[in-house]
């Protein structure tokens, strides 16, 4: 998608720079769309592409778009998350640095299929230069025609706004993004209503990830069928697949979905360093469920993992290898989430601390046994009783590394 989607049929240049994308065959996709096709054909074409959002959820990115009321009497709006906080991730950076006019050309044909005229990307704090690209690369646009007023000569306009975030986890989270970009704390809001129907100041609004916009430019310009050729029937396409850890070649792979976790591991990303034995491997990023090396052979799609008691989450593929105690990988699970939690519910609020509390003393050899039925207890406490997707996402890694390694943690407590 980055460096091989639009130069397929045009050849290899940069694409950093609006020259390089244009000549790449950027914004033909969007003279597409503007001067031959219906907003209703655009919608059309995505929803039967079957984009699923590559932000974490998955959720259809047509059908979330139809969801937005077309006569509501307010404006509406577009938010591109670029808040790219989760822990062992950097597809949607990979993007910005390499990329950044896919993600304008997408944010315009999602504009252009629900009636937007008004869209902020918002990118996470910690992204300086990213930020400045994106900047810079919001301005060639609007230099060039492709964004603004009268866009391609057309009756349709855009204006873009980049936002950068202060460097919270949770505004990753889209209703704690729209409360940032509103100037407020950046907290969940309590759904419904969704954001589709009441979402920045209170207007309808689109929210998509990174990634999941900058592969609407291909779907738009070659087809969805196109599109459809790759990945599986129920999740169409391919995935950036951020691969970090013990392996030997750590980096960002395109692949389709349906390719195998262990395919993954050990041919694209060249296996484990000599001399080292797989122990774990998290595939979502720090907040999905651990597996284990018996558990790879699996597809890596939203549907399998999800039914396996993981989650595929951002594609970050965190490889663990014997020489990495599971002690230390549950210290960082609970002190990340502890310091992130913003704190308005009780159970996360509580739970993730005094989860990191007891982890802290199993580290410091003063643990002991029950400790880790009281992690198993304080972490099921925590899943499914909080506003946001956040306490899961606090509690799934910490019980699947106790209830899988509680051998390797129970010694720890012994020693």
């Amino acid at each position: 998608m980055i460096d091989t989607v639009l130069t397929e049929n045009y050849g290899m240049e940069s694409l950093k720079t609006i020259e390089g994308y244009l000549k790449c065959g950027g914004y033909k996709a969007a003279a597409k769309a503007l001067r031959d096709m219906t907003p209703a054909q655009v919608l059309d074409e995505v929803k039967k592409a079957g984009l699923r959002g590559r932000g974490g959820a998955g959720f259809p990115a047509g059908l979330k778009w139809g969801f937005v009321p077309q006569n509501s009497g307010t404006p509406k709006y577009l938010c591109v998350n670029a808040d790219e906080g989760e822990p062992g991730t950097f597809k949607d950076r990979f993007i910005i640095n390499h990329n950044p006019h896919s993600i304008i050309e997408g944010a315009l044909l999602a504009a252009y299929a629900t009636d937007i005229h008004t869209a902020y990307v918002y990118i996470r704090g910690e992204y300086e230069f990213e930020a400045r690209l994106l900047e810079r690369a919001v301005q060639e646009a609007l230099t060039h025609g492709y964004l603004g007023r009268s866009i391609l000569g057309t009756a349709f306009s855009l204006d873009m706004t980049v936002h950068r975030g202060a460097g919270s986890y949770i505004c990753g989270e889209e209703t704690a993004l729209l409360e940032s970009l509103e100037g407020k704390r950046g907290q969940p809001r309590l759904k419904p209503p969704f954001p589709a129907a009441v979402g920045l100041f209170g207007c309808p609004t689109v929210i998509n990830n990174v990634e999941t916009l900058a592969l609407v430019p291909a779907i738009v310009l070659n087809g969805s069928e196109w599109f459809r050729r790759r990945g599986l029937p129920q999740d169409p396409g391919t995935r950036l697949f951020g691969v970090s850890g013990q392996v030997a070649k750590p980096g960002i792979y395109e692949l389709p979905l349906g390719t195998s976790l262990r395919e993954v591991i050990f041919e694209h990303a060249g296996g484990l360093k000599v001399g080292r034995i797989l122990k774990a491997v998290i595939p979502g990023g720090l907040s999905a469920p651990v597996l284990t090396p018996d558990e790879i052979d699996i597809s890596l799609d939203s549907d399998s993992l999800a039914k396996a008691g993981s989650m595929l989450g951002s594609a970050a593929v965190m490889v663990i290898d014997q020489t990495t105690p599971i002690l230390s990988v549950l210290k960082i699970v609970t002190e990340f989430f502890a310091n992130e939690s913003c704190g308005q519910c009780t159970p996360c609020r509580l739970g993730t601390g005094w989860m990191d509390k007891i982890v802290d003393r199993l580290a410091q050899g003063q643990g002991r046994r029950r400790d880790l039925d009281t992690l198993d207890r304080l972490a099921g406490g925590i899943k499914g009783r909080t506003l946001c997707p956040m306490g899961d996402a606090a509690a799934l890694p910490v019980l699947s590394l106790v209830n899988k390694f509680r051998g390797e943690l129970e010694e720890a407590c012994r020693e």
